[in-house]
């Protein structure tokens, strides 16, 4: 009988014993100076775009940029503000970039989107290149970013309201002769927005954190003034795009989030119940758009534009909810419904005109981006330290959303 022992033997690779690179290891590797000179580029291309557009905004004689070029003056102001808007939209994305890295997940760097439109940009993008399978891994990065960009946003916007001039300063612009005249008599802003002879009046949607803020402080301008101020504009819309981030829907940053801390099944409802709030928030833009756009076809009451909104809607739903009529038929009977209450009850008229905002971002999610998040293969139970920053994300959404971002009357 042979009673020799018998042995296993396993076989290692050279690899298993080799560490995970570091993040500065993994950036090294992968930023090539082809991809570098691609970024960059693409940066300072926005941050030209951005002065250029910004200066319409914050500059002392705004002229319409693409159309004419500010004077150097203005052009210095708007370099101000595209650095206090880039700087935060740095912030957020390379939040994203880092946390990222430090799981050990595939990323780009930063794409920085440039349009001669509007304020010059709309963001900038990271591209993930795999897979995240692990909610903690997925809270990390949905989070980082947000929650970083929001830090720069609150200190840019704190700094502007304690370095506010007197309401004396709006004499600095062109055109607001009637502001103007106002604060010359009273040495305040006026109460409600006065009716200049040049056209309609711009309104900057008020938010919970921005008023909240502003009370503590003397001399902040009202909201249809406030886009002439850098800090204050630039802040604003940093906060705003955070909250525009953090919509708890499909594999956006406050998707992830969220799913993150409910899980799959809950999420989906929720995700869908925010579409429908998403979509009637659109219709009281769109419908008075409509309505404004069809002049002298007009019908009594809008009946016209709220059939046309109406059929848009529903090829909306049809898409995001993938022909779900269980879901479908009810919220576009709510949506009508509520989108008809506001208008009618509410605003009083169909001549106050948005910015289609929400109808540009419920088309960009329903037709891109899905709203229900796709499963993770390991679902993990969030610690408290990432539960409490989930859910101050959240509060943030909250605190930061405004129902209508940008209107005219």
């Amino acid at each position: 009988m042979d009673n020799k022992p018998t042995t296993e033997t396993t076989k290692f690779k050279i690899s298993d014993f080799t560490p995970e690179p570091t993040i500065w290891e993994t950036m090294q590797r992968d930023l090539d100076p082809k991809t570098v000179t691609k970024h960059l580029s693409l940066f300072l291309i926005t941050v030209l775009t951005v002065s250029l557009a910004g200066a319409g905004f914050v500059g002392f004689n705004p002229v319409p940029f693409p159309l004419a070029l500010p004077s150097l003056s203005d052009f210095y102001r708007g370099l101000l503000f595209s650095g206090l808007l880039l700087g935060f939209l740095g912030v957020h994305e390379f939040g994203h970039y880092f946390a990222a890295l430090y799981h050990h997940i595939k990323v780009t760097l930063p794409y920085f989107i440039p349009i001669p439109l509007g304020i010059g940009t709309v963001g900038a993008v990271i591209r993930i290149k795999q897979k995240i399978n692990d909610t903690y891994k997925m809270f990390d990065v949905g989070a980082a970013g947000p929650l970083a960009g929001f830090a720069v946003s609150l200190g840019v916007l704190l700094y502007g309201f304690s370095t506010l001039p007197d309401p004396s300063f709006i004499q600095n612009f062109a055109g607001h002769e009637a502001v103007k005249e106002y604060v010359a008599q009273y040495g305040v802003f006026p109460d409600n927005p006065l009716q200049e002879t040049n056209g309609n009046v711009l309104i900057v949607g008020d938010t919970l954190l921005y008023g909240l803020l502003a009370s503590f402080f003397e001399n902040v301008p009202p909201m249809w003034e406030m886009y002439h101020y850098p800090f204050l504009f630039a802040g604003w819309l940093g906060l705003f795009f955070t909250a525009l981030n953090l919509t708890p829907i499909g594999q956006l940053d406050g998707g992830h989030i969220l799913y993150s801390l409910i899980g799959f099944k809950k999420h989906k409802i929720v995700a869908r119940i925010f579409f429908a709030v998403l979509i009637t928030l659109g219709g009281t833009e769109a419908v008075p758009f409509i309505h404004l756009s069809l002049g002298e076809f007009a019908y009594p009451y809008g009946l016209l534009s709220w059939v046309i909104w109406g059929g848009v809607l529903m090829m909306l739903l049809r898409k995001a909810f993938r022909n779900d009529f269980e879901w479908i038929i009810p919220v576009f009977t709510a949506s009508l419904g509520v989108t008809a209450l506001y208008l009618f009850f509410v605003v009083g008229n169909l001549t106050t005109a948005g910015s289609l905002i929400w109808v540009v971002w419920s088309f960009f999610i329903a037709y891109f981006v899905g709203i229900e998040h796709p499963p993770a293969l390991r679902e993990r139970e969030l610690d408290p330290t990432r539960k409490f920053l989930g859910w101050l994300s959240m509060a943030i959404f909250v605190l930061c959303i405004s129902p209508n971002p940008l209107y005219l009357i």
